[in-house]
């Protein structure tokens, strides 16, 4: 199949071109994001391979189904960015690596966990610049803390475990309970009530019509006071500017975030010689208690290797069969 690759670096190419050395599909990578104004890329193309960042938008869809496109093969786990029913009337299949190394994302869920919380970010400044005074820098035991984890899916599960290793005491919420983690202690419960007794409040949900700021002033106002907030989900799952408002009050004692609401424009490219346009983000850098990485947590060799292969897979089983392996369906009214 001639597959067009979109939001493509460096590593997309190294990986995906090798998990394709034996399917021997056409792979053109383009650097540009999919959107109603690169979508004219797609002509003569059988699919598309695209990332978390790039529109399927009914537009897009259309534009893709006139072009040929049979095909939609998200190098990533999330959907949020595809209109589903409009992908189904054109037509148009759409496939996703529902997992990949969910390791990945939870370990640098505690990266940020432990950097807040030991100000490594700042202690690593301050060395560098001869400044060895611990004021300031003061953290607290992770043991017998009580974290909230939202989300126990593949991901949010490994948090649990790993944040009980860590001697935390777990509380979750989630629709579907995690039988395994209630029998290592883990207590579930609804979201008002684990907000109001977690120490740590770590974000593990897929981006949905009922999860979309989850966390917002009223989330914020029923947490812990000077409680941690950890978001590798999705951006839209925090109201960000609720999120600033609990930092300027106190309300939120620190903010570790690996996704932001409005990424699109900025995650993923060098920016380094511009002037950052987007204020809210801007002043979200301001504050000492906040460490933002741009989604990196998946980044692993392991997780961009299991990325490519599957990603290859629904493509091959597409061109074999008419269905890709992890096909992505409306869901039903």
């Amino acid at each position: 199949m001639r597959v067009a690759v979109f939001s493509a670096k460096s590593y997309d190419r190294e990986f995906l071109t090798a998990a394709n050395a034996e399917a021997g599909h056409d792979l053109t990578f383009l650097e540009p994001q999919l959107s109603c104004e690169t979508a004219g890329l797609l002509a003569g193309f059988d699919a598309v391979c695209t990332f978390v960042n790039d529109s399927l938008e009914r537009g897009v869809l259309e534009m893709a189904a006139q072009h040929g496109v049979r095909l939609v093969a998200l190098r990533a786990a999330g959907f949020n960015n595809v209109d589903l029913q409009a992908a189904a009337e054109f037509g148009v299949a759409v496939a996703r690596v529902p997992a990949y190394s969910p390791h990945a994302v939870a370990e640098h869920t505690m990266a940020l966990i432990l950097a807040l919380n030991r100000k490594i970010h700042r202690a690593y400044n301050r060395v560098r610049e001869g400044n060895f005074a611990l004021d300031g820098l003061l953290g607290f035991d992770l043991c017998g803390k009580t974290a909230g984890v939202i989300g126990t899916g593949a991901i949010g599960s490994v948090v649990a475990r790993l944040l009980l290793a860590f001697g935390c005491n777990l509380v979750a919420a989630d629709p579907v309970e995690d039988t395994a983690l209630r029998r290592q202690g883990v207590r579930y419960a609804g979201v008002d009530e684990l907000l109001g007794v977690s120490d740590i409040v770590t974000l593990h949900c897929p981006l949905t019509a009922a999860t979309s700021h989850l966390i917002d002033r009223r989330a914020i106002a029923r947490m812990k006071r000077g409680a941690m907030l950890i978001n590798t989900s999705r951006g839209a799952v925090v109201d960000t500017r609720a999120a600033i408002a609990g930092l300027k009050s106190g309300a939120l004692g620190s903010l570790g975030i690996d996704v932001y609401e409005e990424e699109a424009e900025l995650f993923f490219d060098d920016r380094s010689q511009e002037v950052i346009s987007d204020d809210v983000f801007a002043r979200l850098l301001t504050f000492p208690n906040v460490i933002v990485t741009g989604h990196q947590g998946f980044f692993t060799v392991e997780a961009m290797h299991a990325i490519a292969e599957i990603t290859i897979l629904n493509i091959s089983a597409f061109a074999q069969t008419g269905r890709p392996v992890h096909q992505v369906t409306p869901p039903r009214e």
